[in-house]
């Protein structure tokens, strides 16, 4: 096949990858809008799962990510300046930018062909090709073209949150909530290498616009949340990597992810909440999924409904808990009254993924202190 990926993100790279071990006479194309190094963002989460699969369809790129992650098992909530903590929870963490180092690495091995400062305006232009894959994120160009067939549809979160990092290291996947004069400020932080973490910052309801961050310059964006989180961050700056936006979380959804040779793949397809930590997660499973419909039915018109077929429903289902998770986030304000040990079982639960079975299992401990409390 001659396949063209737009976007070279974790989706767009391990779907060349696999694609290219499948049948090496395959002519694989990656457009890139920006170059081999420039990438958003800090840290990135993977489950224990997701780490077998990435054994399971590549070793070596596995074999590097291991090599250069970072593991914890617990979940941390820091509530009324008390700190829960929640075992049994193993997830790994590790640089963005690593990560996408290794897929194009890897794919530059396979013989994929990448193209950098590729500004794709004209979608149909592509179509020349067995295979055109839209891993081009939540605002894609190509579902943007041809969203008669797709169907989407896409909303926005109400709060506001910042994607920063700090060189202060989290013993676990930390999730902080402090309250100020203008509202609930939320942190997600967890480690991606021994010196640095992601500390996603979520302002509840009008907590932004409160604190006046809407006038706020980068470097005081930065210093004024480094104030709120200072307990947190032991005195450490809150980093920007020189890109500061405020975002509001977009929630897309479509009725179908292909149409004709044209597939959705990645965020272009769905978003699931990062609250859940599971972006990164997801664009690579559906990149497996694909591969595999492939190796099925290797004709275009069979391997693509396979797909759908097969992995929309886990999406759908999946971003049901995403959704959940989110509202919780949106509402944390109305929980803030829970004593610190009733909080963080609430919060362990918002997604109905994990019930108290499930948390008993994972930790028992907890589970037997939260039965104590409930007596």
């Amino acid at each position: 096949m001659r396949v063209t990926i737009v976007g070279s993100g974790p989706a767009g790279l391990y779907l060349a990858l696999l694609l290219k071990k499948l049948d090496p006479h395959h002519e694989i194309s990656v457009l890139e809008r920006d170059g081999p190094h420039d990438t958003y963002g800090w840290g990135i989460v993977f489950s224990d799962q997701t780490l077998s699969y990435l054994e399971e369809n590549d070793a070596p790129s596995h074999a590097e990510v291991l090599r250069r992650f970072e593991t914890w098992d617990s979940v941390l909530v820091v509530h009324r300046g008390e700190t829960i903590r929640i075992r049994g929870n193993k997830f790994s963490g590790i640089a963005r930018v690593t990560f996408l180092e290794i897929l194009r690495e890897r794919c530059r091995e396979l013989g994929v062909e990448q193209q950098f400062y590729t500004q794709v305006t004209d979608v149909g232009s592509l179509r020349a090709c067995d295979l055109l894959v839209a891993a081009d994120g939540a605002n894609s160009l190509v579902r943007r073209t041809y969203s008669d067939a797709f169907g989407p549809t896409v909303a926005q979160g109400k709060n506001k949150f910042i994607w920063l990092g700090t060189e202060k290291r989290f013993d676990g996947l930390s999730l902080i909530f402090r309250s100020t004069e203008a509202g609930l400020f939320v942190a997600h932080a967890y480690s991606f290498s021994p010196k640095a973490s992601t500390f996603i910052v979520e302002c509840v309801g009008d907590a932004w616009r409160r604190a006046a961050f809407d006038r706020a310059s980068d470097d005081e964006t930065c210093a004024r949340l480094a104030e709120i989180f200072s307990a947190d961050l032991e005195g450490r700056p809150l980093l920007s990597n020189n890109f500061v936006r405020w975002l509001h979380f977009p929630i897309v959804k479509n009725r179908r992810w292909f149409t004709d040779n044209v597939v959705l793949l990645g965020d272009a397809a769905h978003t699931a909440h990062f609250s859940i930590g599971s972006g990164t997660k997801l664009a690579v499973e559906d990149s497996i999924a694909l591969a595999r419909a492939f190796a099925e039915a290797p004709a275009v018109e069979k391997a693509l409904p396979l797909f759908e077929g097969r992995r929309k429903p886990i999406l759908d289902a999946y971003q049901e808990a995403a959704h959940s998770s989110l509202l919780w986030f949106e509402n944390a304000e109305e929980k803030l009254h829970l004593e610190p040990l009733p909080f963080a079982y609430e919060l362990m639960t918002r997604s109905r993924r994990i019930d108290f079975e499930k948390l008993r299992k994972r930790d028992p401990e907890f589970a037997a202190a939260y039965e104590r409390w409930r007596a």
